[in-house]
């Protein structure tokens, strides 16, 4: 539970805008490091700065910036970041509050963003790392939970491409950040509909205990990646339909791509759900079935077993043959013993044969 519901509850009481660091509990760095590329047509350069104000050397007329920040739990970095480039306390508290949902922002100088960034851990749990991005004229500002991310091969085509006329606008920019975390997710989504299928073949071989607590464990994993891409439809679509200038018309067709890949993400997860809603459905469905074959041949048995008491219980009377020949005169039978026997041979092997035709057993 804790990673739907974080501990919201630090903030209680403070005044709006206040930047407290929602999430888990970091180290705080030694040293400030933030990430640089600038780039233009013809030139491209990576640099790692240690102080905001290092950022105007980076930020030049006819380049596009983009600068991303790892240490948001370090709010006083945050802050400074926010001074230097003008965003409003509002966004900057958004930030640092981890456990936000994705939104969308519209400013007259920017616009800001947030998403979640999603992979899963060597258990095949989903893990969201919260990314929030700031769109400015030709700059762009992300800022990250952890070290490390999924914009590897994006940094790599900003090196290597040329020319880089799709990139000059912060918005494409904005954009391919975006379709990065969008593709990522269809990798999450393979790999948990791997784990669907598997357990589908599982349970349809001989459903266990075992089966029981992937299931549920599954559709936990399902509503907190729901949790997380269901608002980025609405985040897309927003960007799209707004009339901000910070979005070029050459961008937009891309936009509305990514906003089909959204809605398709979506729906993925949709699916997986009712599967995995069906597989619990197979599963009572089969542990149903198997009582039922353990009761049928309880029943059998003790259908069998009924009309043999029926005779052990008649032959094992007392009976007196010197007061009437009535009175049980086989048991004066020389092989009474063994026709005894033929009996319940006879009687309990025509009831399995009757059973075995009625297609019973």
């Amino acid at each position: 539970m804790a990673r739907i519901i974080k501990n919201i509850s630090r903030k209680s009481g403070l005044q709006p805008g206040s930047i407290v660091y929602i999430g888990k509990p970091r180290p705080e760095p030694k040293t400030v490091a933030i990430d640089v590329i600038e780039f233009n047509k013809d030139a491209f350069r990576r640099v790692e700065i240690n102080s905001v104000d290092e950022c105007s050397g980076y930020h030049n007329p006819g380049t596009i910036s983009w600068f991303n920040i790892n240490d948001i739990h370090n709010t006083e970095l945050i802050t400074k970041i926010g001074g230097y480039f003008n965003i409003h306390p509002l966004s900057l508290e958004d930030i640092a509050n981890t456990g936000h949902r994705p939104k969308i922002e519209e400013n007259d100088q920017y616009i800001f963003l947030i998403v979640k960034m999603l992979d899963l851990d060597e258990n095949g749990k989903v893990r969201s790392e919260q990314l929030s991005i700031v769109i400015g004229s030709d700059y762009i500002i992300s800022f990250q939970e952890n070290v490390g991310d999924i914009f590897g091969p994006l940094r790599e085509r900003l090196e290597k491409s040329l020319p880089r006329t799709r990139y000059l606008n912060a918005d494409y920019l904005a954009y391919s950040l975006l379709d990065a975390v969008v593709d990522n997710y269809y990798t999450i989504l393979e790999k948990l509909g791997e784990q669907a299928e598997n357990l589908e073949d599982s349970i349809a071989l001989e459903a266990s205990r075992e089966n029981l607590g992937q299931i549920h464990e599954l559709r936990r994993e399902l509503l907190y990646l729901r949790k997380a891409v269901w608002p980025l439809r609405e985040v897309i679509g927003a960007l799209d339909r707004n009339g901000s200038n910070l979005i070029h018309r050459s961008s937009r067709p891309y936009i509305r791509d990514l906003y089909e890949h959204a809605v398709q993400v979506i729906d993925t997860v949709e699916m997986l759900r009712d599967i995995t809603s069906g597989l619990l459905e197979i599963y009572l469905s089969s542990i149903g079935n198997k009582t039922n074959s353990v009761m049928k041949v309880l029943t059998i048995i003790a259908t069998i077993f009924i009309p043999l008491g029926f005779l052990a219980g008649v032959f094992g009377m007392n009976f007196n043959t010197s007061a009437s020949p009535f009175n049980m005169p086989e048991l004066n039978y020389k092989y009474g013993y063994p026709l005894f026997w033929l009996l319940v041979i006879i009687v309990g092997g025509g009831l399995l044969l009757l059973f075995k035709k009625k297609r019973w057993l």
